[in-house]
């Protein structure tokens, strides 16, 4: 019967990773036409964004976890000495991925909280104590087993550490997720699409922290058993799920900090019989977008590149969330069709 359940858990751990690969392939193949617009909005390869930065480290560090991880499982190949050189590395990687996600998590809340200096130091020292703690708990009592050729690492202490990781990174998760969904909830938009922002970002982070201790659950509790086949069962998940939610985090922001198609609004205009009349009309057209702009083009709140901004003059519950949007509307210009005119059509943005 024992013999069963070990080749039960071995199936399965052959099934979580197999969905975990085809799921961050499929993930990474729609996801580079976003990639490319991020490199293209960059001013140089050597002046690239702290946003650009992230995105890059969290595709690239998690391609490398993925890879390390699942090579090892289903490799044929590794001896017990050989193991003995490589079973740390995907531990060593995982933590990073953790580290990059992270970063993220507190770069974004640090953005939606105004950029406070008090909550800014805070944020930096709850981060440096959970990766302390995650560098310390995944890395602590692991050896190296070699079962048919592969080679993956277990905790063998007596007291079983490495789900502790997975509490911790819960832990993280949920203060920033608490940070920036209070921060938002104080936010007065100014116009329907800086609304929709603050949505999205309460969404993304609900989101983010639902899928993340949904995966991070799974493996605490696995990783809680002694059985050392059972307990990477739902390790590649969880690498799969934290490259797909944070780098979806970024994404977002970006593409929502980006204007808005323009928009054609048709004005009939009589034509005028001389200049006077050309004056009075551009004058009228150019009151009609003075007026309009001055309640509709609103700067909304975070920067996708994570840059800092001038603070706003407005309500002091007002949250700015350092993100810029650039609202622009054309207009088509309708004239008379009975005389002809030899002044040129205007031209209006």
């Amino acid at each position: 019967m024992d013999r069963n359940l070990a080749l039960d858990s071995a199936t399965s751990e052959k099934y979580f990773r197999i969905a975990s690969i085809s799921v961050a392939c499929y993930d990474y193949i729609i996801t580079l036409p976003a990639e490319w617009r991020f490199y293209r909005s960059q001013p140089s390869i050597f002046r690239i964004s702290l946003a650009c930065a992230l995105f890059i480290l969290i595709r690239y560090v998690s391609t490398l976890v993925m890879i390390l991880s699942n090579y090892g499982y289903f490799a044929t190949s590794f001896t017990q000495q050989t193991c003995q050189h490589y079973y740390l590395a995907t531990p060593a990687f995982k933590v990073m991925q953790s580290m990059v996600s992270q970063a993220i998590l507190g770069v974004r809340t640090f953005n939606i909280a105004r950029r406070d200096r008090k909550i800014g130091i805070a944020l930096l020292l709850l981060y440096l104590i959970a990766i302390s703690v995650e560098w310390f708990t995944n890395l602590y009592h692991r050896i190296p087993v070699v079962i048919d050729g592969n080679c993956t690492p277990v905790d063998s202490g007596k007291k079983l550490s490495a789900w502790l990781y997975y509490l911790a990174v819960m832990l993280y998760d949920l203060v920033m997720l608490t940070v920036s969904t209070m921060h938002l909830l104080r936010y007065n938009p100014l116009s329907n699409r800086v609304s929709r922002l603050v949505r999205v970002l309460i969404y993304d982070g609900v989101g983010y922290f639902v899928v993340l201790s949904a995966a991070n659950l799974l493996n605490l509790i696995l990783y809680h058993t002694s059985n050392a086949e059972t307990q990477l069962a739902g390790a590649s998940l969880g690498y799969a799920v934290t490259w797909i939610m944070s780098q979806r985090i970024l994404i977002n922001i970006r593409e929502m900090s980006e204007p808005d198609p323009r928009r054609l609004e048709n004005v009939v205009v009589a034509r005028p019989t001389n200049s006077s009349g050309r004056k009075n009309v551009v004058s009228g057209l150019r009151s009609h977008f003075e007026s309009k702009s001055n309640t509709k083009n609103t700067r909304s709140p975070i920067d996708p590149g994570f840059s800092p901004t001038s603070p706003r003059n407005g309500h002091p519950d007002d949250v700015e969330l350092d993100i810029r949007v650039c609202v622009e509307r054309s207009v088509k210009v309708d004239f008379g069709a009975e005389q002809s005119s030899s002044w040129d059509k205007p031209t209006m943005r």
